[in-house]
């Protein structure tokens, strides 16, 4: 009787052992499938945002720049080509 109940033992021993095995994969699997869901629910990626940032931006500061010009808007585009050509120039 003493050996068939340590044999019975061995047995519940390999079984339990067994079982956390089994267990701690699939708890390694989950923790892993969470990881991965989070990287693509939580990814850092802002380079859309800083540039639709700038061009909103540079709208503003054009529009502020037309708005409170102290020239009229011939006077300003004939000072803007001027200057345009002037570094052409000095480009060339």
């Amino acid at each position: 009787m003493n050996k068939f109940l340590k044999s019975l033992l061995r047995t519940a021993v390999y079984m339990m052992d067994q079982y956390y095995e089994k267990v701690d994969r699939a708890s390694d699997r989950v923790s892993d499938m969470v990881d991965r869901g989070r990287e693509v629910i939580y990814r850092e990626n802002h380079e859309l945002r800083n540039i639709l940032s700038f061009a909103a931006g540079v709208g503003v500061g054009i529009g502020a720049g037309v708005l409170l010009a102290p020239a009229s808007g011939k006077e300003i585009r004939s000072s803007i080509k001027e200057k345009v050509r002037n570094i052409r120039g000095q480009a060339s």
